[in-house]
């Protein structure tokens, strides 16, 4: 009997490998005409190289290609950071003009390769940890500008380090199941019934952007659904709250002026907002250098956008005594704690102090960003537009999960907010988080 067990079990495993083996093989015959995409697009850089270096710049800037390619304490561009992923660690590479080491000996031709289609130099698949799905729309032009950019920048002869995968996420030869089932390569096609304006904004919004790598829900083998991109989502691994980027009212932009999108992009506030977490890095280090144009055109764009997915649903709430015996000790909590900033009113000083009252990133279904901002402190980022933003201490080392659990219900129904109870173990779930 066990041994016709054992046998079923190994007829079973074969049955496995050989079917993905299969799909695989389909995957391969998907792509196999992709080796060289479109790389027959004239490179035809303008008379002026200064002024395509200098655009190249800005676009990179655009795209936060420093952000994930220097590691922390590292030279700018040298690669080397740890890029968190649900399979494992995928380190960002050195786009420096080193040789060796970095795309010293890449071509125009090579890096458009990499962002058309997600292909090295070698022709070897690249992780979608680069975000060439997006990067993918990108025009030749602004592609060339990047590269040319890039290769004026100093040279650093640094290592790229290997990923750091989990079996089998580890086989690069997956890839291509992936790459068939959630990427095809293609640029940004005009709308023409559209404005030039939402045209640059979906442009730059789909393309450099790469806002949806974020602000979208991704699935258990890490692919977006087009359907419902820039609709919310749970930021992998970093466990904070990306939220929708469309023209909803409650949950979106729908209820904000053009003019704040744009301010929130470029300065990190707005009179009732402050950009934390990962945002915060994303606007220091990319969004507050978007020109006025841009800023707008993206702004207009995103509001544009229908609701396409249904907003998240909140959990089975405290019944009436347990919830209200949370909110009167949250409210003295708050008044010791909070109201001096965000005052007892909970409208907080515009541009200084976010308001409470209103705030949708509060009263939020999803109570991951909340929660992170009371124990861990919310930190708007220095920008041109607002050098020295004001801050919010953290409260991990002087409050308790049941004092926050019991603050953060208070402010998330006070001031006419509605919204669920939070429990002391929903505080401890975020607070064993480390941040990333």
């Amino acid at each position: 009997m066990r041994q016709a067990v054992a046998m079923i079990g190994r007829a079973l495993r074969l049955l496995g490998w050989l079917m993905l083996a299969i799909v695989s093989a389909i995957a391969i015959w998907l792509f196999v005409g992709n080796r060289n995409p479109d790389l027959n697009q004239p490179s035809t850089p303008p008379a002026d190289a200064k002024q395509q270096i200098a655009r190249g710049e800005y676009l990179a800037r655009i795209g936060n290609c420093m952000s994930c390619h220097t590691a922390r304490g590292g030279q700018p561009y040298a690669g080397g950071r740890a890029i968190p992923t649900p399979f494992g660690d995928i380190y960002a590479s050195n786009l420096t003009p080193d040789k060796q080491t970095g795309i010293g000996d890449w071509n125009s031709d090579d890096f458009w390769r990499a962002m058309h289609d997600g292909r090295s130099k070698d022709g070897s698949l690249l992780y979608p940890a680069f975000p060439y799905t997006s990067f993918t729309k990108v025009t030749r032009a602004d592609s060339d500008a990047i590269f040319a950019w890039l290769q004026t920048l100093p040279s650093v002869n640094q290592q790229n380090r290997a990923p750091e995968l989990r079996s089998p996420y580890d086989n690069r030869w997956l890839l291509y199941a992936w790459r068939a089932l959630y990427f095809r390569p293609g640029q940004y096609a005009n709308d023409d019934s559209r404005s030039v304006a939402w045209n640059r904004g979906a442009y730059l919004t789909q393309g450099l952007g790469h806002c949806a790598a974020c602000h979208s829900t991704r699935n258990r083998f890490g692919g977006i659904d087009e359907k419902t991109a820039l609709g919310g989502g749970m930021i992998p691994v970093l466990n904070w709250y990306a939220p929708p980027l469309n023209g909803d009212r409650q949950d979106g932009l729908g209820a904000w002026e053009i003019e704040h999108i744009a301010a929130f992009m470029q300065t990190g506030i707005t009179p009732q907002r402050a950009a934390t977490g990962p945002m915060a890095e994303v606007v220091a280090g990319s969004l507050q250098h978007l020109t006025s144009d841009d800023a707008r055109a993206i702004a207009g764009y995103l509001q544009s956008l229908p609701q396409q997915s249904a907003p998240p649903l909140a959990g089975p709430d405290l019944r009436d005594e347990g919830k209200k015996a949370m909110i009167s000790a949250g409210a003295k909590l708050y008044k010791d704690n909070c109201a001096a900033c965000h005052q007892e009113s909970g409208r907080g000083v515009p541009s200084v102090y976010p308001a409470l009252a209103g705030n949708r990133t509060v009263t939020s279904p999803v109570i991951a960003n909340v929660i992170r901002v009371v124990l861990h402190g919310g930190f708007a980022p220095s920008t041109a537009g607002n050098p020295r933003p004001y801050g919010m201490p953290p409260f991990a080392q002087s409050l308790s999960d049941d004092e926050v659990a019991a603050v953060v219900t208070y402010i998330r129904n006070a001031w006419g907010n509605e919204a669920n109870a939070v429990s002391p173990v929903d505080v401890n779930r975020y607070r064993s988080r480390p941040l990333p």
